[in-house]
């Protein structure tokens, strides 16, 4: 075990052992809820955009870099004694950000692309009242979103119309609070 330390502690592997101890204490941080690994988001821009690790959130790809850069110090360093400790430093971060761009290639394809749907996307839609009547405080529709999924969505009116069932109606609004809709008939929008 004296060997590992001591290799830890050598250059060129020093240089990056506190940047794992930080990454180490940051993702123990995380698993015990005191920290948000998404951070500011996934975005594409930025520095990292630049060096093509973007479209993941930064913490995990400079964690990344980080552990591959750490490991590759350690057995390079080990491996090519001969070889100068600041070569195999640049070509360890060489190493790190290859194999780390190529571990955020693998990460996009699993992470949600787009934007979260919401209530609001109904909203200009058509629907088919579902329930006997429509008024201010009762009523149930069906919509169909663009992507061909349907859902039962709560309605209601604020006029006298006589929404029943089988009426297509169109959504013009959301309340978020009550978490419904508010509907008109088709043919009164369309005019």
């Amino acid at each position: 075990m004296g060997g590992f330390f001591e290799a830890v502690l050598s250059f060129p592997t020093v240089v990056l052992t506190p940047l794992l101890v930080v990454v180490i204490g940051y993702w123990l941080v995380v698993i015990v809820g005191g920290a948000d690994p998404e951070g500011e988001g996934a975005g594409d821009g930025g520095f990292l955009g630049f060096l093509g690790l973007g479209g993941v959130p930064a913490s995990v790809v400079l964690s990344l870099l980080v552990v591959f850069a750490w490991f590759t110090t350690l057995a390079g360093a080990e491996l090519l004694g001969a070889v100068p400790a600041a070569l195999v430093l640049a070509g360890a971060l060489a190493v790190a950000w290859i194999v780390a761009r190529l571990a955020v290639l693998v990460i996009k394809r699993f992470l949600p692309a787009g934007v979260e749907p919401s209530r609001a996307d109904f909203v200009g839609l058509t629907c088919v009242v579902r329930t006997g009547r429509v008024t201010r405080t009762f009523g149930q529709a069906e919509v169909h979103a663009p992507d061909g999924s349907s859902a039962i969505v709560q309605v209601r009116q604020a006029g006298e119309d006589d929404l029943r069932a089988g009426t297509v109606a169109l959504l013009y609004d959301v309340d978020p609070e009550g978490e419904f809709f508010w509907i008109v008939p088709a043919d009164i929008a369309s005019q």
